[in-house]
Order: structure tokens, then C-alpha cells, then sequence
């Protein structure tokens, strides 16, 4: 049977079983009966199934031939603490959760394309389907590479997939080099001496100390970063208080940092602590910053790259690969496979995004119509590399 009419035959089927995904979206490592859905119907298929890695992962392996090489192929599982505002029938069943992100879309076409090539098996070689649980914020794909991921499951590349709202449904974005964002995280405690708001020169004020400290973090990026890197200092929280007439004895101001690569990271962390002892002297008050590493940068190698323009040319044609976009400030912890072995991470067009349609937007959903699009995608990635039998 020609791949086409394969898809065709089992689209509805996958639609279906997404839908199922949005009505039930389950946080992060607590993805239980995601998993029992996924591995269920990896097992019909046929393929070895392996479970229990980062607690809900769900790992699958397809071997034909008898080819040593082997891929991975990737999808996320886990969804949002966000009340799902939408109200068609397969909205979330669970109050102030939803896949407001897609990866119930993302699950849906992995499961779709092993679906495809356990029917084809046009390909000489091992693939592992990879179902990774907790990519929002909570580093699952870490968890799974400290479990062994790629010790006990060798493989020679990995490749990702996101749906990307406010492209064309169904084109592709694929970059060489940097494709998503690093993502730090920082706190920041100020202590002064509290007092009376009608006697300030009794008091060290924090509030005034806090407002200095986010002007001058900005800083870091308009005067300490060379114009031609990318980078975010964002303070996105700025807590101190509780009574008119009372100067506070403490703020707290937290926040979130970005950039493409390693060095610059390095840089902005040893300038906000620069940055806070110096406001901290200036001002009478003491600064006290706890920076921790997120999500490194996603950076797409060259090869893997190069190979999935020519597989997305070969699905959707020219005009609809996209190579010259800018890379998004957002992160993703498919970042730490990509440090791990040669990889490539891809957008997927779900469409223009109107009505708020946007991704961790209450009102998203993911685009069922491009779910044979991205099938057809990664039966090409594994047919392109592994070859044919």
C-alpha cells in the first residue's frame, strides 16, 4: 500500500485518539495515562516497548533488517496547570489543567508515523520512538538522558517536532545552528531596615533599592551584551509590602534570562551579581541573588539540519520550508538530546493563530489537519537515513 493511502486510512483514527490526549492532559511526571495510552497502542503495533524511564517516559523500538544503525525519533507529553477556556467537546476534563502547548498533537503524529512504519517498514535499521514526559519546565528529557536514555537505547541522531502557531498549517521552519532559546531563572532578596513610609530616613528602603536594581539589569543586555547576540533580562515579578504607611523590610524580584549560547550565559550571571552587590552598596541594603540553570539553548547541527530541509521539501514542497527564520526566545529541553548526540528540532505550521490561538494561550488547540503532514515527516526522516530494504 502507498504511504499516502496508509495515512489516509489511519488520520481519523489518530485525530481521534489526539482528542482523547486534549480531554485528559496530565502535568508533568504525572503523565500516567498518557503513557498507558501510548504504550497501549505501541504494543498492537507490534514494536518492544520499555516504560518507566523518568518516571512516565515511554520508550519504543522498531527493527527491520539488519542494518546496526539506529535514530530516535521524539514527542512530548505533558500539558499545562492552565484552565482550558474553550468549549468544544473534547475540551480538558480537568479543571486548571490543558494541552495549551500541543503535545497531544505532538504524541499523536509520533504514534501516527510508527503506526505508518510498522506498515511499511521501508527502512534497514532500529528506530526508538521517544515519548518524554515533563518538557515544561521540569526538564524531562534531562531525567531521561541521567536514566540512561542513550546508553540503553543507541542511537546515532535525534530528531524533535513543535507545532508553531502563526505559521502556514502544514510549512516548515528548519534552522542550522541556534532554533530556541537558553532559559535561566533568578530570585532576588533585598533586605533593608523597614520603617515608618512617612519617615523614610529612618528606614533603608527596599522599593526604591528594587526599582534602581530593574533599571540597572537592563543594562546587561542594551551595554554589557555585543549588539549582534541575542539576549532577554526580564524581571517579571516584583513583590515588597503590605501596608500603605509601611516602608517593607524585604522585596523579592524574580525574573528569567535568555540567550543562544553558553559563554553569554556566563556573562549575564556574573553581571546580575555584579550588578546586585553594587545596588546592594549604593543603596544601605543587602542583595542576595539565587540564579539557576534552565534549559540550555536547542542547537541544530549541521547535517541532521541540512536532511530534514531535503525530507520537509519532499513533503510540503520548496515553498513551504522556511530556512530563514530567527530563531525563538522560548526554550525547550529537547535541548539536552541535542548535547547529546547530533540533532535537529523542527516547527510544524499550525496555522495563523487567530482568536488567541497561540501556544500557553486557554483558547489553543492543536490543528488536526496537519497531523498526515507530520506522519508523512518523520516516515521521511527514517527512510531518508536509514535507506530502504
Amino acid at each position: 500500500m502507498q504511504l499516502n493511502d496508509l495515512i489516509g486510512q489511519i488520520e481519523s483514527g489518530i485525530a481521534t485518539l489526539r482528542r482523547d490526549l486534549h480531554a485528559h492532559p496530565e502535568l508533568a511526571f504525572n503523565e500516567t495515562r498518557t503513557a498507558d495510552v501510548v504504550a497501549a497502542h505501541l504494543e498492537k503495533l507490534g514494536l518492544e516497548v520499555f516504560r518507566g524511564m523518568a518516571r512516565t517516559g515511554v520508550v519504543a523500538r522498531l527493527k527491520v533488517g539488519s542494518s546496526a544503525r539506529a535514530i530516535g525519533l521524539r514527542a512530548d507529553m505533558d500539558a499545562l496547570p492552565l484552565p482550558e477556556l474553550n468549549t468544544f467537546d473534547h475540551r480538558s476534563q480537568h479543571a486548571g489543567r490543558m494541552h495549551a502547548c500541543g503535545h497531544d498533537g505532538h504524541t499523536a503524529m509520533l504514534l501516527g508515523a510508527a503506526e505508518a512504519l510498522a506498515a511499511t517498514r521501508n527502512f534497514d535499521g532500529t528506530v526508538y520512538f521517544i515519548f518524554q514526559p515533563a518538557e515544561e519546565h521540569n526538564g524531562g528529557g534531562k531525567v531521561m538522558i541521567e536514566e540512561g536514555l542513550f546508553t540503553r537505547f543507541p542511537m546515532e541522531s535525534v530528531f524533535g517536532l513543535h507545532n508553531w502557531p502563526g505559521m502556514a498549517a502544514g510549512n516548515f521552519g528548519i534552522m542550522e545552528g541556534p532554533v530556541m532559546a537558553g532559559a535561566d531563572h533568578f530570585e532576588i532578596t533585598i533586605t533593608g531596615r523597614g520603617g515608618h513610609a512617612a519617615m523614610p530616613h529612618q528606614a533603608t528602603d527596599v522599593v526604591v533599592a528594587g526599582s534602581a536594581l530593574v533599571q540597572a539589569l537592563q543594562t546587561l543586555v542594551s551595554r554589557n551584551t555585543d549588539p549582534l547576540d541575542s539576549a532577554v533580562v526580564s524581571v517579571t515579578r516584583f513583590n515588597a509590602g503590605f501596608a500603605d504607611n509601611v516602608l517593607p523590610q524585604h522585596a523579592v524580584l524574580g525574573g528569567t534570562v535568555r540567550s543562544f549560547n553558553a559563554k553569554l550565559q556566563d556573562a549575564l550571571e556574573a553581571g546580575m551579581h555584579r550588578v546586585c552587590e553594587g545596588i546592594g552598596s549604593a543603596y544601605g541594603v543587602t542583595v542576595a541573588l539565587k540564579y539557576e540553570r534552565g534549559y540550555p539553548p536547542t542547537i541544530n547541527a549541521v547535517e541532521p539540519a541540512a536532511l530534514c530541509i531535503e525530507v520537509a521539501r519532499t513533503v510540503v514542497g520548496d515553498a513551504r520550508v522556511h530556512t530563514d527564520l530567527k530563531p525563538s526566545m522560548g526554550a525547550e529541553d529537547f535541548a539536552y538530546m541535542a548535547q547529546a548526540v547530533p540533532a535537529c528540532y523542527v516547527w510544524l505550521g499550525n496555522g495563523p493563530g487567530e482568536g488567541g490561538c497561540m501556544l500557553h494561550s486557554p483558547h489553543y488547540d492543536f490543528n488536526d489537519a496537519v497531523i498526515p503532514v507530520g506522519i508523512r515527516y518523520w516516515v521521511g526522516i527514517v527512510e531518508r537515513v536509514l535507506g530502504s530494504t
